[in-house]
């Protein structure tokens, strides 16, 4: 009888496959994602997990960029909206939005909610934009063959700013 594999197992051992291939083949590989009207690449080891969004419950006294909590699997997770929290549009949650966990070397439960989803993206595909204005969250700005502009977020500081571990209104 063939072993039953949850969902779950199935996609940590996708991403796990995507990093030890990108490892061992030197090459840079970063999830694109859309975020309000921004093209945006996060690091694979930056991502615990990306799922369709749960349903959320709100939380009273919270800036409004902070959605709620969110039960996955057992464990309540804080989700933000991280288009609103950049200062952009409230995400208007449509089939394509996903939840994307960040990896608990981070953050601990925590997650914010995308647009959708783009696919995996290669730096070695792209040109450093060196003229472009980046975004306060960006490492840095690169131009796609297309031409269209790809900004990579810095999780990390992202998940140590106290305006972004404070969700609540004082």
């Amino acid at each position: 009888m063939a072993k039953r594999i949850s969902l779950r197992e199935y996609q940590e051992g996708v991403v796990a496959r995507l990093k030890t291939a990108a490892a061992a083949e030197h090459v840079d590989a970063h999830l694109g994602v859309r975020i309000g009207d921004s093209n945006w690449l996060l690091d694979l080891a930056d991502v615990a997990e990306v799922m369709p969004v749960p349903p959320i419950s709100g939380v009273p006294l919270a800036y409004h960029w902070f959605r709620g909590v969110a039960n996955v699997r057992g464990n309540l997770v804080s989700v933000s909206d991280i288009s609103a929290f950049f200062g952009g549009q409230n995400l208007t949650q449509t089939a394509a939005a996903r939840l994307m966990l960040l990896h608990s070397r981070h953050i601990l439960h925590s997650a914010v909610l995308v647009d959708r989803m783009l696919g995996l993206k290669h730096l070695a595909d792209m040109q450093p934009d060196t003229e472009a204005e980046p975004h306060a969250w960006a490492q840095a700005t690169f131009r796609d063959a297309n031409g269209q502009r790809w900004q990579t977020l810095d999780v990390a500081r992202l998940a140590a700013d106290p305006h972004f571990l404070q969700a609540g209104v004082n």
